[in-house]
């Protein structure tokens, strides 16, 4: 039985992560800061499916955690086959109305928790001759979205990159770009999203189901929809300044606060 780590396990897509590898029989790490609702995921996955669901609390804006989640990635005794990289978070609000800390801890979550932990991964699956990694990103990745669309356009080039340099080992990296995707973290944040139409919205256990085929197929980026697939061919043909204008103004009125996924 294979492994796979997870971090933001405890909802959203990083849930359904979860409970899709343990439906097909892979043991879990479940990584992220709130150690309760961990134990819980666990032991429920553990007791429908009968795999292993160990828990890793770890806070990945903190260099503590960051190197909690390293030290596991790199234990030969249990090596993780699978890598997901699924913790992170959005800001509410225009450029200077959001702290620069607050912006400079994204960055720490979404870019260089990011690529420590994949090096970490991909270290030993190297030497394996087997194993993936998946980085979830966002079709922000592809528009002017401030820091937030910044930071997930790192996450796509530096995947792509990476991709190219370890392939010729036998490991996959891909790049998962979902839109909107319905979780309960805009109930959480007290976030209303009653004027988000409503085919933008994707269901995370489709987009995990969708991000699986990709990485088996070999792709390196998935965008798990065809309806995203398709404005994001459009995004391409549109002028920037235009879409900085949409974007922007989309960012501050549907953009996430913290999410438990951190």
């Amino acid at each position: 039985m294979t492994t796979a780590l997870i971090t933001g396990a405890t909802s959203g897509i990083g849930a359904a992560f979860a409970r899709r590898l343990a439906t097909e029989g892979h043991n879990l790490v479940l990584v992220a800061r709130d150690v309760e609702r961990l134990r819980e995921h666990a032991t429920e996955l553990h007791d429908r499916h009968r795999v292993e669901a160990e828990v890793l609390q770890a806070d990945l804006a903190s260099d503590h955690g960051i190197e909690a989640v390293e030290k596991r990635l790199s234990d030969r005794r249990q090596p993780v086959d699978l890598l997901v990289n699924n913790a992170g978070f959005g800001q509410k609000g225009a450029f200077l109305d959001v702290p620069v800390e607050d912006e400079l801890v994204m960055l720490k979550v979404h870019c260089e928790a990011v690529l420590r932990l994949t090096t970490a991964a991909v270290a030993g699956m190297r030497t394996r001759g087997r194993g993936g990694v998946v980085n979830v990103a966002s079709t922000a990745a592809f528009v002017p979205r401030g820091t937030y669309g910044a930071s997930k356009a790192w996450v796509v080039q530096f995947t792509q990159g990476v991709a190219r340099d370890v392939g010729q080992y036998g490991l996959r990296l891909m790049a998962l770009c979902p839109g909107f995707v319905r979780t309960e973290f805009h109930e959480r944040a007290g976030m209303g999203t009653d004027n988000i139409p409503g085919w933008m919205w994707l269901d995370a256990d489709k987009v995990v189901t969708a991000a699986l085929a990709d990485l088996a197929r070999g792709k390196t980026i998935s965008i798990p929809d065809p309806r995203y697939k398709a404005l994001m061919g459009a995004a391409k043909l549109a002028p920037r300044g235009l879409l900085g204008g949409i974007t922007s103004k989309a960012g501050r009125k549907y953009g996430p606060v913290h999410p438990d996924g951190v």
